[in-house]
């Protein structure tokens, strides 16, 4: 694409000037393309502010584009978290990245990223807060499909149902999901396309 000024010179000349136009830059970092979810999951795209940052809840609660930051939580340009309030419920969040590779506790994948909450399994990091968090560690992340799976394990001795808040950090932008899980083995798939 050009673009083109014309002018007329003293002599009646037409004058054609063109120069080639630089295409507008894409948003730095990630973008999201698409968000499934299968239906019981409630999805929140637009933040709206509610005060501070409350700790360990995986939303953005003052919407500046992080997650429970101030709170001692692992942040990337992508992060996938999940928070519930019942503390004898266990809830796993099992993040699968586009090459295929599941994301484990304490173990970075190829694509760069790290589970670094996972309650009440081996890190054993909740000290009664019940988050579990992946996140980038550095780097910009792989275009693809993320798999993310949220699996009640163990309802403990918990009134169900359970309900869990997805967070999502893709670049800027936060999302929040709200699910409920009833009985061990139930579960909800959300697939985030970057």
């Amino acid at each position: 694409m050009r673009r083109c000024r014309a002018w007329v010179s003293a002599l009646s000349l037409v004058c054609v000037f063109c120069a080639p136009v630089k295409p507008a830059k894409e948003a730095a970092g990630p973008r999201l393309l698409n968000i499934e979810a299968k239906p019981g999951a409630v999805i929140d795209r637009a933040c709206v502010a509610s005060g501070p940052e409350l700790c360990f809840n995986a939303r953005d609660d003052n919407c500046n584009g992080i997650l429970d930051e101030g709170c001692g939580v692992n942040t990337g340009l992508v992060q996938f978290a999940v928070a519930w309030a019942e503390a004898g419920a266990d809830v796993d969040l099992r993040v699968t990245d586009p090459n295929g590779e599941l994301v484990e506790a304490g173990r970075a994948t190829q694509s760069g990223l790290v589970k670094d909450r996972d309650c009440p399994g081996k890190l054993n990091a909740c000290r009664g807060q019940n988050m579990e968090n992946v996140y980038l560690e550095d780097g910009d992340p792989v275009r693809g499909k993320y798999r993310l799976r949220v699996r009640l394990e163990q309802l403990g001795a918990e009134n169900p149902p359970i309900l869990v808040t997805l967070g999502a950090r893709v670049g800027p932008k936060t999302y929040a999901l709200e699910m409920s899980l009833s009985r061990a083995g139930d579960e909800h798939e959300v697939v985030f396309e970057l």
